[in-house]
């Protein structure tokens, strides 16, 4: 991976730390300096990156599980970050999902919508004082692969429930969210950006099973990109000064580009769909 901007002494919070694009960036971003919050759902596997984040990075790691699918976990996790730091330079929603069938999270909320975009709007919602106090920049992984978006059944309530359908929903939403919530953040000195890390080798559609998750395994295994390639936009994009002075763009290989999703009022009704469907506030 090729040198990032400067990151040294910055405090910075990723979720899904643990694997694939995550870990990937947690290691760049400690070789370069950066204090780092780990967010991770497994216990084993979050002590693991933990300890090679601990070998390379200036000062020690810290590391948080939560489930993010699961609200009351979300709003426990704002709560310790809160409790422990006053400040945060980059908040980086990373974590994702996607299942072959439909699967409900604790709240009652399909699983994929649940993680890949409602966490995304609470944990931000939840942090952004401490975004704000730092005037930092909040940075979320999105995809190419985003289309499909129904505001009306974002659940598949009414449409027969496809796993890569749900996920590529998710990620087009992850886009609308962000443009929205740069319109909203920057008069606080807060910017915020949505990036491709490129079709990448993890384990995400393996892990969700069906013959879509296994065909989408063995292409990324043939033609992905490394998750280190994969994680460089977000390593640099987490230092760079483009970051800071520009926001509610849309990045992919350290270049902005065109996003076809641009449509205010679209982008209005999907974050607020997402405040009523994960309050910040306790409901």
């Amino acid at each position: 991976m090729s040198p990032g901007a400067n990151v040294k002494d910055r405090l910075i919070l990723l979720t899904g730390a643990s694997s694939g694009i995550g870990r990937a960036a947690v290691l760049a971003l400690a070789r370069q300096g950066a204090r780092l919050l780990l967010v991770c759902r497994d216990a084993q596997r979050g002590e693991a990156v933990r300890s090679e984040v601990a070998g390379l990075a200036s000062a020690p790691p810290e590391l948080f599980l939560a489930d993010l699918g699961d609200q009351v976990e979300v709003r426990a996790l704002a709560r310790n970050v809160r409790e422990r730091h006053g400040r945060l330079d980059v908040l980086i929603n990373n974590a994702g999902t996607w299942s072959s069938r439909r699967r409900a999270s604790p709240q009652g909320i399909e699983q994929t919508w649940a993680t890949n975009v409602l966490a995304y709007s609470l944990l931000t919602e939840l942090l952004l004082p401490l975004v704000a106090e730092a005037r930092g920049r909040v940075l979320s992984v999105a995809s190419r692969l985003a289309h499909g978006l129904q505001l009306d059944d974002v659940e598949f309530r009414r449409r027969r429930y496809n796993g890569i359908a749900a996920y590529a929903q998710s990620k087009q939403a992850n886009r609308l969210w962000t443009w929205a919530l740069a319109r909203r953040v920057e008069p606080l000195g807060v910017t915020a950006h949505a990036l491709h890390p490129g079709g990448v080798a993890t384990g995400l559609f393996r892990k969700g099973g069906g013959l879509s998750g296994m065909l989408g395994a063995v292409y990324g295994w043939m033609f992905g990109r490394t998750p280190e390639q994969g994680a460089d936009t977000l390593v640099w994009l987490s230092g760079a000064p483009e970051g800071g002075t520009t926001t509610g763009r849309f990045w992919v290989n350290r270049q902005e580009r065109t996003c076809q999703f641009r449509d205010p009022r679209t982008e209005d009704a999907l974050y607020e769909l997402c405040q009523r469907m994960a309050p910040a506030e306790r409901p």
